[in-house]
């Protein structure tokens, strides 16, 4: 009964379009209303279909529903055909181009802010954190042996900490050019640390160019999560570690307000999950509670 569902699901122009894009993409109803050109309630009925029929999943995150195609085995031959027979569509190239365009104005977004409130974030991250030393908690985990990039480095508060262990260079990569110029104030005066302007999505680096990749209280501001942890498997030498560390998934939306993200943060088996997708061997994952009644999971994988 289920194959049937997903078989007259597929039997629609519109919803073949839908699905094509959000294999591509994970997006809200209100980008799709975009991308598609059709009114709201008619693209909501065709996504509770596709849902209804297995071949979608959505996730609520405040105030917003995300859809994106369902990614296991039983439906992966399904959605293979419908790529096979959207591909090189003018229409379904369009969607993709639109798309594309929420996610970029995702990123604006998330640039916006940061450029707002870059003299002010170590202030903002205290207010979440509260008395817990994230930083000392990751440095715990990190090995030293080679070069250590921090990617989405802010104002450079860890390579700092860092870098008065580390023996070999250490490389931040940020987005927000207002975030680095605080880095480069922070970090005056030390000769064993470099600065990169970069998207985490794209990251600026050469093929296992460093031994350990440290991904703190980033990966909420991503629309995309495991397209930087795939950069970041990229950029690892074979053995080397990848520290990751974001919220537990919550209800606070207020959190946004103090330091932004297009996610409330994930459920550690996702995360999990998408470190094993992408290569890595989890070694440990630990949970620590800070301000806001909020949970900070730091997890630990090897390359």
């Amino acid at each position: 009964m289920e194959l049937i569902k997903s078989f007259k699901a597929l039997s629609d122009k519109t919803r073949l379009r839908l699905l094509y894009v959000l294999q591509q993409y994970e997006l809200n109803v209100n980008e799709i209303v975009l991308v598609v050109d059709m009114i709201q309630s008619g693209v909501s009925r065709h996504l509770k279909i596709l849902v209804e029929s297995g071949l979608l999943t959505s996730r609520r995150d405040g105030s917003y529903t995300y859809y994106s195609a369902t990614k296991n085995l039983t439906m992966k031959p399904l959605i293979s055909l419908v790529d096979q027979n959207c591909r090189n569509q003018e229409i379904s190239e369009q969607d993709l181009i639109k798309a594309q365009e929420m996610i970029k104005i995702r990123q604006t977004r998330t640039k916006r802010f940061f450029k707002t409130v870059a003299p002010q974030w170590d202030r903002l991250k205290k207010e979440v954190l509260g008395n817990f030393d994230l930083n000392a908690t990751i440095i715990k985990n990190v090995s030293f042996d080679g070069k250590i990039s921090d990617l989405g480095c802010g104002t450079g508060e860890l390579i700092e900490k860092l870098s008065d262990k580390a023996s070999h260079k250490m490389i931040g990569i940020d987005s927000s050019p207002e975030m680095l110029a605080q880095a480069r104030i922070r970090l005056s005066g030390k000769n064993n640390s470099e600065l990169r302007l970069g998207e985490l999505e794209h990251l600026p680096m050469k093929n296992k160019e460093i031994e350990t990749a440290i991904m703190n209280m980033v990966l909420h501001h991503i629309s995309q999560p495991e397209q930087p942890i795939a950069e970041a498997y990229r950029v690892i030498n074979p053995g080397g570690l990848f520290i990751l560390s974001d919220f537990e998934k919550h209800d606070q939306e207020k959190i946004k307000d103090i330091i932004g993200g297009e996610w409330l943060g994930f459920e550690k088996i996702k995360v999990e999950s998408w470190l094993i997708d992408a290569g890595f061997k989890l070694k440990k994952t630990d949970s620590y509670s800070v301000n806001h009644h909020l949970t900070i999971n730091v997890f630990t994988a090897q390359k």
